[in-house]
């Protein structure tokens, strides 16, 4: 659902339509998107209308780049190894 929401701004019905499951269960999962501010909720009628809120996701972003860099030194270290390993 973030993923797609990425992309615009959709309704529950919209989220919920290529995915195998129902409008119920879709509407159950945005809220929880809601409650953990990744997403904005408006309605307009009858039609929730959900914006991603992109911001929210930087720390998970900053926490995984730290992560990324901690294992590309690891698998760089790991290739110089077997490099001078195949040297011998």
């Amino acid at each position: 659902m973030l993923e797609r929401l990425t992309a615009q701004d959709l309704t529950i019905g919209a989220l919920a339509e290529p995915l195998p499951m129902s409008f119920a269960a879709a509407s159950k999962h945005v809220i929880v998107l809601e409650r953990a501010n990744l997403i904005d909720r408006t309605v307009e009628g009858r039609e929730h209308h959900c914006r991603l809120r992109a911001a929210a996701l930087e720390p998970a972003d900053a926490w995984l780049r730290r992560y990324e860099r901690y294992w590309t030194s690891r698998l760089d270290a790991l290739e110089d190894l077997i490099a001078r390993s195949g040297d011998r």
